[in-house]
């Protein structure tokens, strides 16, 4: 059965660099969710640019160890992580447009 609780807390804004662009890390919500001693934190990510564009980023942290994994959840944790992006004005904002049909008219 799996574990869910409070995640580690990490600096916020804090750095990131892709080739395409550099900027901070400017929200985030995650939780901590273990099985059989096995542990990791989902997490969503608000990233800003330098110039302004922001994006969200899914991805998976092991305590403060950023995973080059898959972000995989079951209802457990989505509802678990849906808790914390109500208290996250931005990333809950850019969220609910992935439920509205044609928001930009694609």
């Amino acid at each position: 059965m799996i574990k869910i609780r409070e995640a580690a807390t990490r600096k916020i804004p804090r750095p990131f660099r892709f080739p395409w662009g550099v900027g901070n890390v400017v929200e985030e919500v995650s939780i901590r969710c273990s099985v059989d001693g096995e542990s990791w934190e989902p997490t969503i990510q608000l990233l800003e640019y330098e110039d302004g564009r922001q994006q969200v980023r899914f991805c998976v942290y092991d305590g403060n160890r950023f995973r080059r994994m898959p972000l995989i959840m079951g209802t457990e944790e989505i509802d678990a992580l849906s808790q914390r992006v109500k208290r996250s004005t931005n990333i809950r904002n850019l969220l609910v447009r992935l439920t509205r049909s044609n928001p930009r008219g694609a």
